[in-house]
């Protein structure tokens, strides 16, 4: 929460300016209504409701504080706006939860019998990094006789790294560090997914004695996967894998196959993918996913590791999480930028290495990506029949809230039929001045707190 000591003088007379002026309260229920957005859209424009006998019912924003309508930015990254990122979250949960129990928005009880497997498939090493490893204290200790690495350098590590120690992640040697496979694994990345998804089915398929296109007529393999960058900037993917019928009414497998089976096929799709990429010097490199592999059945599945209650919220907070944590920002950059940003050694040298790539056909477009080290795919995606849409789920809610103005015309009009008339222009993002934003983020902090204690007290 901010403290108006540690302000700027400046913005402390814009909070008592805003806070004097007659209209502070309304300016206040338009940033709670907005859902105390960090950087709120501002349009100006009019609603006008007439009914059949010409009675009228009009709003305008010129009555408004600032003449403008404040609604959310929408933005899911919790480092740009925190209060719309808490709702695209759930958002994302509402998506992953009917698909995993269903019971809601057009998804049937009956899918939590559907063989279902939560997976996390990690990258390959490109070098030794600083780590926590559970179960073994040091970060690299000494296994046997000290070596060195072609450059002189030490690989150990007998530090034991706490949490938010900067070292995580960054190369024990950085010139041993293979920076362009890093990079052409982020560029590949989704590639990568879809040649695994195709083999899972072929896996299944063998399983079951079946061709790909009699498998196809049996069974069909839904999925919804988020990708999280780890602390040394490469990513992998969560996924809810589930087996369903072939038709578009959420029926079970019309063969016998349970969750452990799509288990072991997924993790002998995970290790027998490849992809080979060319690479500027010329030669091949072949793109894999790493050996830390974690499969857990959902649903109550033999071992019942898993609920789609556990396995939706884990799965829904990484949605909201991008590259910001790496210094590089929202937005795309250029290597001119890159020193002012203060970035780490490490990060510095992938964004470079990113640039450089770009140089090559095979990589064209990559600069435009630099500030996602690399990463061109989507954060969040799902096969198109695993549950309902986001889309979907943003329109129930715009339709209610669009019911609500209705009734509330027709209540003032008296009249069951309307006709809207709407003009509104966009006037800016943000709020107008630092005390607003001030103002707005303190809000925010304590909607937050208060959010938070009543969960604790739940």
């Amino acid at each position: 929460m901010t403290r108006i000591a540690t302000l700027p003088p400046r913005t402390v007379d814009e909070i008592i300016t805003r806070a004097g002026r007659s209209d502070f309260d309304r300016w206040a229920e338009q940033v709670t209504r907005s859902g105390h957005c960090s950087r709120p859209v501002r349009l100006r424009g009019r609603v006008e409701h007439r009914s059949a006998s010409g009675r009228r019912v009009s709003y305008s924003t010129d009555g408004e504080p600032d003449r403008v309508l404040l609604i959310r930015c929408g933005n899911r990254r919790a480092a740009v706006c925190p209060s719309c990122s808490y709702e695209y979250a759930g958002d994302m949960w509402q998506l992953l939860y009917a698909g995993a129990a269903g019971g809601r928005k057009g998804v049937p009880e009956s899918i939590r019998l559907h063989p279902l497997v939560f997976a996390t498939l990690t990258a390959p090493g490109f070098g030794p990094v600083h780590t926590t490893r559970t179960g073994l204290g040091q970060c690299r200790p000494i296994r046997s006789t000290p070596r060195l690495c072609p450059h002189g350098r030490t690989t150990r590590c007998t530090a034991t790294h706490s949490g938010d120690d900067p070292r995580l992640g960054q190369p024990i040697c950085p010139d041993c560090y293979d920076y362009p496979a890093h990079i052409a694994f982020n560029w590949h990345a989704p590639e990568l997914w879809r040649r695994f998804t195709i083999a899972v089915r072929r896996i299944l398929a063998h399983q079951t004695g079946l061709t790909a296109v009699e498998f196809g007529r049996c069974c069909r393999v839904s999925f919804v996967k988020v990708a999280e960058f780890q602390r040394r900037g490469v990513v992998h993917f969560h996924s809810l894998i589930r087996l369903d019928g072939p038709g578009d009414d959420y029926q079970p497998p019309q063969i016998s196959i349970d969750a452990t089976a799509l288990a072991d096929a997924i993790r002998q799709a995970a290790a027998h993918v490849r992809l080979t990429v060319e690479m500027p010097d010329g030669s091949d490199l072949v793109l894999r996913f790493g050996e830390q592999l974690d499969t857990q059945t959902v649903n109550g599945g033999p071992t019942g590791e898993l609920t789609p209650e556990h396995a939706a919220r884990y799965i829904a907070k990484y949605a909201t999480k991008s590259a910001e944590h790496f210094g590089l920002g929202e937005r795309r950059i250029t290597l001119e930028a890159l020193p002012l940003l203060g970035v780490t050694d490490h990060v510095n040298r992938l964004v470079h290495t990113a640039w450089q790539l770009g140089e090559h056909p095979v990589y064209l477009g990559i600069r435009r990506w630099i500030h996602m080290i690399g990463f061109r795919g989507h954060f969040a995606s799902k096969s198109r029949r695993y549950s309902t849409t986001l889309g979907a789920i943003r329109g129930e809610r715009r339709a209610y809230r669009q019911q609500q103005a209705a009734e509330h015309a027709r209540e003032l009009l008296d009249e069951d039929t309307t006709l809207v008339i709407a003009h509104w222009e966009f006037t800016g993002l943000g709020y107008l001045t630092t005390g607003d934003t001030a103002l707005a983020l303190s809000a925010a902090a304590r909607a937050r707190e208060q959010r938070q204690a009543a969960r604790d007290a739940a």
